[in-house]
């Protein structure tokens, strides 16, 4: 596998233990899990659907999608943090998610043409090549399936709130959480898709307020955002 940084596996997994803790650093991702679960479900609603959740991590959000009536498969290279993900699924009594370690692109090697819809959430500014992994999600869809990614702008404004103020400030990331050179601009996010016939169908932007501590979703994609797409 070369599109791997090991870097990042072991980064996230030396804290796999503390993925469910809604306290620790992962407290951001269950805070913005209602947001992007709502988003899924609003353009691609996940009752009886089988989906794929790449870079699933403790699988936070693979276990709230099996809870909407999906039949999901998480995959992710950090083996500890699919412990995590399996022994809590198996504490929730959540049967229809399962996890396994691979990489996309190796699961797409075997699953082509499988999934009605593929998420890609927080992952793509951890990989070296990330276009590769988009090209990936496209070949794991259906026709007409869904992919939805979400990542940072790579912009000022994102290393003075994503680096600076998320990491340094505010301390609501460990600090070298993310690498600014790795943010992916919406334009290079959307030029990946169309290049594999992904058409993109909205974007929209996921935004912190510092002062009410919540988050909330809009137009502005100078930050955080998601991307919906379907399968041409």
């Amino acid at each position: 596998m070369t599109n791997v940084d090991n870097n990042e596996i072991d980064k996230f997994s030396e804290i796999a233990s503390r993925w469910w803790d809604t306290e620790s650093e992962f407290k951001p991702l269950h805070e913005i899990n209602p947001l992007r679960l709502s988003y899924i479900n609003k353009h691609a609603p996940l009752e009886g659907m089988r989906v794929l959740d790449v870079g699933c991590g403790g699988g936070i959000l693979s276990e709230t999608m099996a809870g909407c009536g999906a039949t999901v498969t998480g995959i992710d290279l950090s083996e500890a943090a699919l412990e995590i993900a399996t022994l809590h699924a198996m504490e929730a009594d959540v049967s229809n998610v399962n996890y396994e370690c691979c990489s996309a692109e190796n699961y797409a090697a075997r699953h082509q043409g499988t999934f009605d819809i593929v998420t890609c959430m927080e992952m793509l500014e951890h990989v070296p090549n990330p276009e590769g992994v988009v090209q990936s999600c496209r070949e794991l869809l259906k026709p007409g399936g869904a992919a939805f990614f979400s990542t940072l702008n790579r912009n000022n404004k994102s290393w003075l709130m994503a680096i600076v103020g998320a990491e340094y400030i505010l301390n609501l990331l460990p600090r070298g959480t993310h690498d600014w050179n790795r943010f992916i601009k919406p334009s290079e996010l959307s030029s990946w898709c169309r290049n594999a016939e992904l058409q993109i169908q909205d974007i929209t932007g996921l935004h912190y307020q510092p002062f009410s501590k919540t988050y909330s979703t809009g137009g502005d994609v100078d930050v955080n955002y998601m991307m919906f797409s379907v399968a041409s």
